[in-house]
């Protein structure tokens, strides 16, 4: 009797001990955190952070240059014409220096390396709640993790109106996607990234 139930059991495993082993699936990068605050002075603050599996130095290039840009944000970005610090991006790569698709971002104050701070001073024709959006400052810190980098964007100055709520709605969403962009580019070679 126990030869036969060990023939059975070994006849019962061949199948498993022939198969390929078992594929390992990469975990889901964690999601991006998003919180907005309301500030004593009624405008909202929101904050989206994510940590990147690359350097700060890695991605201080990714945010601070038109070449790194081009790899996760946007397929046109270069400095606006005689300008050191306004970066001109758009979703159209054959867009016009200072066309009507174009968007500009002023550095207004830089940490290389850990803090870029910039407003959005153009933004393409026809956005809506541009008079709002032009309130907004936005914060980028890096932050060193190990061998990563937590990225954390704040944006203040929504104003508590209808504009402003549209805006912090449409970048709660976008604004994530955008980091989300981020840290897939630089989960990669420069050579295999896509153009956004």
């Amino acid at each position: 009797m126990r030869p036969l139930a060990l023939a059975a059991l070994l006849l019962a495993a061949a199948p498993v001990a022939g198969q390929e082993p078992p594929v390992t699936v990469a975990a889901a990068p964690e999601p991006v955190e998003t919180a907005t605050k309301t500030e004593a002075d009624g405008t909202a603050t929101m904050t989206h952070s994510l940590v990147v599996a690359a350097p700060p130095a890695a991605v201080w290039i990714a945010v601070s240059t038109p070449e790194g840009w081009k790899r996760w944000a946007a397929p046109l970005a270069r400095w606006a014409e005689g300008e050191s610090d306004i970066l001109e991006t758009s979703y159209n790569p054959d867009e016009l220096p200072g066309g009507p698709g174009a968007i500009w971002q002023r550095f207004v104050a830089a940490i290389p390396g850990r803090l870029l701070v910039f407003r959005t001073i153009k933004a393409p024709d026809e956005f809506p709640h541009w008079e709002d959006y032009k309130q907004v400052t936005s914060f980028l810190e890096l932050e060193p993790v190990g061998d990563a980098t937590r990225v954390r964007l704040t944006s203040t100055g929504y104003p508590d109106n209808e504009g402003g709520r549209a805006l912090q709605s449409f970048f709660a969403r976008g604004n994530a996607a955008t980091l989300d962009a981020l840290r897939q580019s630089l989960a990669r070679p420069a050579e295999e990234t896509p153009a956004p």
